[in-house]
């Protein structure tokens, strides 16, 4: 199916390009560390790409999404826009009905920015869905008495969380104990508690939510079931995103290297013609094909559906999240002394790249999530 799939895609390559060489324009506007303008990328239609028709969308897939991601993380984009894309799949996770097709229809005219609150990225919760075990995995849990509903708990690390204008909140219900609801609330909602995480790589936003409170019943929405659990599927997804930035963001950094020893001189003639300078810039290229490679896989196996999609993101989160801090690294060694200096912007690479190794799974966990499955042929997240 993946190999089909692939070859599908393959099909859309021009697309793609197109859509590569429009993201790069709008996103090389902004400067790193900046807040991205969120107009540009909803006149571009990109909050809708892989939203539904019938919800003014432009029906298209998460390859097409995949596309904008990797353009992000080249240009080191601060912006919400994956952790809005997520939002929207887990919406699609829920029945039809009015207030749900409203906030879809927010999410693609730019106007709604939820961000769904799954257990971040270093919390024992998260660790222990990418370890495929289900209890536990959410962070909130609902307490029914009465005609009351109350939420309490916590999600630490939570991406774009001051950005967000709704918050969606997995919980368990003791009413239903097979099955994740989700809580629909607004930020500034009585016993929801937003607090900025400072965090050292400046082009990236994270929140703490902490939930203590009574809410709407009517704001609990079903989502997923005891066979088909949404916030697995999410978390895999967010840790292709991840693999996806990493990518992009190692592509501009191998680029801006190459650029500059081919123009510094030492000695009379261009740094890049030493033989040691060579051989680094061929040894980055060669990780950086083979991330691309494992990336273009997943995301292939992603869209199509395929039952082992999970091993092909963990080999693509593992690798590549590795390799784009040894690249990065490597970028500001070949930038010799002005590679340390905030001037020059290189070492902005490695700020990102060093926080995506550690989002959503470390290539450890993510290998032995993979080398499991060669001791337990049954496994699967």
């Amino acid at each position: 199916m993946t190999r089909d799939l692939t070859r599908a895609v393959g099909e859309f390559a021009e697309l793609h390009e197109d859509l590569h060489a429009v993201a790069r324009h709008v996103l090389k506007a902004s400067t790193p560390g900046t807040i991205q303008d969120w107009d540009p990328i909803v006149s571009s239609g990109w909050t809708g790409l892989d939203v539904a028709t019938e919800f003014d969308g432009a029906g298209a897939t998460f390859a097409e999404v995949a596309v904008v991601l990797r353009e992000m993380g080249r240009a080191l984009t601060h912006s919400p826009y994956a952790s809005v894309t997520a939002a929207a799949n887990a919406l699609t996770a829920c029945p039809a009905g009015a207030a749900r097709d409203d906030l879809l229809r927010g999410i693609v005219a730019g106007t709604a920015l939820p961000v769904v609150a799954l257990p971040g990225a270093g919390s024992t919760a998260a660790r222990e869905a990418r370890c495929g075990e289900r209890i536990g995995a959410v962070a909130f849990t609902l307490e029914r008495n009465g005609d009351r509903t109350r939420i309490t708990g916590t999600a630490e690390f939570l991406a774009d969380a001051d950005a967000a204008t709704t918050l969606l909140l997995p919980a368990r219900d003791p009413a239903h104990p097979d099955a994740t609801v989700l809580m629909v609330v607004r930020p500034d909602t009585p016993g929801i508690t937003v607090t900025a995480r400072p965090c050292l790589d400046d082009t990236r936003g994270f929140g703490d939510v902490v939930a203590d409170g009574v809410v709407d019943p009517g704001s609990v929405w079903e989502w997923g079931s005891g066979v088909f659990d949404p916030v697995e599927v999410l978390l895999r997804r967010q840790a292709l995103c991840t693999a996806i930035d990493s990518l992009g963001l190692a592509e501009a950094a191998l680029a801006e290297t190459v650029s500059y020893v081919s123009t510094r001189e030492q000695f009379g003639r261009p740094v890049g013609s030493f033989q040691a300078v060579k051989h680094a810039c061929a040894d980055m290229l060669v990780r950086l094909r083979v991330a691309g490679q494992l990336v273009d896989a997943a995301v292939a196996a992603d869209v199509g559906g395929d039952p082992a999609a999970w091993s092909a993101i963990a080999h693509a989160k593992s690798y590549t999240c590795d390799a784009a801090v040894d690249i990065a690294g490597k970028a500001i060694q070949l930038h010799g002394g002005m590679g340390y200096t905030w001037e020059s912007g290189v070492h902005r690479y490695l700020e990102r790249a060093a926080l995506n190794r550690t989002l959503h799974g470390s290539p450890a966990e993510h290998r032995a999530a993979v080398a499991r499955r060669y001791r337990d042929p049954d496994f699967l997240p």
